[in-house]
């Protein structure tokens, strides 16, 4: 048998290693057997490529095991892993144990042990096996553990997920969070199906190798596919650039544009006329609205976040300073669009939007209704002398006439198009 600091060799040639959590922890080797302790601890940032430089190791062997052993912390990877797991969608078999299948660990046990911990949320992760987030996040730590997430019906290399296809007469909008693409922050932008509440992703992107020059084909391909999406591009640090190339090279005529109204800040206007800008810069203001409106939404279930990435950054999108952002070691790229769309949906221009079509189709509905009401009663000519002819043909051509109840529905309709 030989030693050393991180591994034991045994006569008959088998060994045991201990290594490090890196991108190449035990790349190389061959491996019957492994145990990955803590995954939940492993940042998000390097939890991806350290598991792809584990699972090679053990994937060829017909008897090889992979145990992962955990205290949870917050909706990451290992989160993820433990949920398709009870769902069975994939290979591995879940086990719980929670504090009283400890031999010798009674009531008084957990009573002393709580007022060690200090705090309630402890020992929830610790020993009650709950997934929560952290304390000061947006969105609620209970209601984060509620949120359910899908497998995507179609995914590209490239980072695109698809969750549904689009659908003829539906209003999307595309909100993008760019980057340099050096490997650390991600190129992203989320599709978000916005013809009623509550607002559902449909797709999303996310890649941070992707050269900025390449990014806004890729938004431009995606956009055209859902019914030409409304689309606002975040302009700060390479926005402007991939802003610019929407706007110039590819001409995408649905590009959301902003003008600055003084005191009041930026602005969406949604067409090019007069001194605008083609994109929203991301400001203190704007993102302080964003997240009101984004914990109102979510915790309201009036948005049907869909992506296991979104639900991931949410529950590490926390309180610092007077804002939000990412807990250090993890990313708030697809909570970035979230906000930046939240925020358009204050705005007149995205109520104008969104209205337009609901008001039209309603509207047609109700004259449909109307003349079926008519059509099968037979008027003498002198009872169509005595009502208002104006208004009759009006309705047939699908106006709206004067003083009618159809009159009072369009100026009375409140924000979401409905009575």
């Amino acid at each position: 048998m030989e030693w050393n600091k991180t591994s034991v060799k045994f006569e008959n040639g088998s060994k045991i290693i201990a290594s490090s959590t890196s991108a190449t922890a035990v790349r190389g080797d061959s491996f019957n057997y492994i145990m990955l302790d803590e995954f939940a601890f492993v940042p998000n940032n390097i939890a991806d490529e350290f598991f792809a430089s584990v699972y090679p190791t053990i994937s060829s062997g017909k008897t090889s095991k992979i145990v992962i052993v955990s205290t949870p912390k917050g909706m990451n990877m290992y989160y993820k892993i433990w949920k398709d797991a009870l769902a069975g969608r994939n290979p591995y078999k879940a086990i719980e144990v929670k504090w009283w299948e400890v031999p010798g660990r009674d009531e008084a046990w957990k009573e002393t042990t709580k007022k060690a911990l200090g705090s309630e949320r402890l020992w929830l992760a610790e020993y009650e096996c709950e997934f929560l987030g952290s304390e000061d996040t947006l969105i609620r730590p209970t209601k984060l553990s509620s949120l359910a997430y899908d497998d995507p019906k179609a995914a590209t290399p490239e980072g695109l997920m698809i969750y549904k296809e689009p659908e003829k007469d539906h209003i999307y909008t595309i909100t993008v969070d760019t980057s340099r693409a050096i490997g650390l922050d991600y190129h992203a932008f989320i599709v978000l199906d916005v013809t009623k509440m509550p607002y559902q992703i449909v797709a999303r992107f996310r890649n941070n190798t992707m050269p900025v020059m390449l990014l806004p084909n890729m938004i431009a391909s995606v956009a055209y596919r859902y019914n030409e999406a409304h689309l606002l591009v975040e302009m700060n640090d390479t926005g402007q650039q991939v802003s610019d190339i929407l706007h110039e090279e590819l001409e995408y005529e649905n590009l959301i544009t902003t003008t600055i109204k003084g005191k009041k800040g930026q602005r969406a206007t949604g067409f090019g006329v007069g001194r605008v800008q083609y994109g929203v810069k991301m400001s203190n203001q704007i993102k302080k609205t964003g997240c009101l409106v984004l914990k109102e939404m979510v915790e309201g279930d009036k948005m049907i976040l869909t992506d296991f990435d979104v639900i991931s950054e949410l529950s590490t999108f926390v309180s610092e300073k007077a804002s939000y952002g990412a807990s250090e070691g993890y990313n708030d790229d697809l909570v970035s669009c979230l906000v930046l769309f939240c925020w358009l949906s204050t705005q007149s221009y995205f109520r104008d939007l969104v209205n337009t079509d609901i008001r039209r189709k309603l509207m047609e509905e109700k004259i449909r209704k109307m003349e079926e009401d008519l059509l099968p009663f037979g008027f003498s000519s002198s009872e169509l002398d005595s009502m208002d002819q104006d208004a009759i043909d009006l309705g047939r051509e699908g106006k709206t006439p004067k003083n009618t109840y159809f009159g009072e529905w369009e100026s009375g309709a409140n924000p979401n198009g409905s009575w």
